[in-house]
């Protein structure tokens, strides 16, 4: 395995989704959007991007935007039928959401790196 300091944001995060429980203990969505929010912190503190543009991305992503942070954008390209509670998500609503969330970060990624390539 790559040392964390020598992968890219891209394999990282790639890493996360794998094994979500070592990052935050029980995976749950609300726990992973957590842990990368304060990625995101961490790294416009230090200078890096981070998640930036992230936000945007989604609501291209979505077609169309709404008062939610992007946890909500994810969840509603996830859940398009919506969802009762949103604190307590049923098992396989809880499943979908952290897939897709993974997914759709790991399509952000590829964009942003291959736009850096250009």
């Amino acid at each position: 395995m790559t040392d964390f300091d020598e992968m890219s944001e891209r394999e990282y995060f790639a890493g996360v989704g794998e094994r979500p429980g070592m990052f935050v203990g029980r995976p749950s969505f609300h726990a992973l959007t957590a842990f990368l929010t304060g990625y995101d912190q961490s790294s416009a503190r230090h200078g890096a991007p981070g998640l930036e543009g992230w936000h945007g991305w989604l609501v291209t992503r979505r077609g169309r935007d709404c008062s939610h942070a992007w946890p909500g954008q994810v969840l509603h390209i996830a859940l398009p039928d919506g969802w009762d509670d949103l604190w307590e998500l049923p098992p396989e609503h809880e499943a979908r959401s952290i897939e897709v969330l993974f997914r759709l970060l790991d399509e952000f990624l590829a964009n942003r790196e291959s736009s850096a390539r250009e």
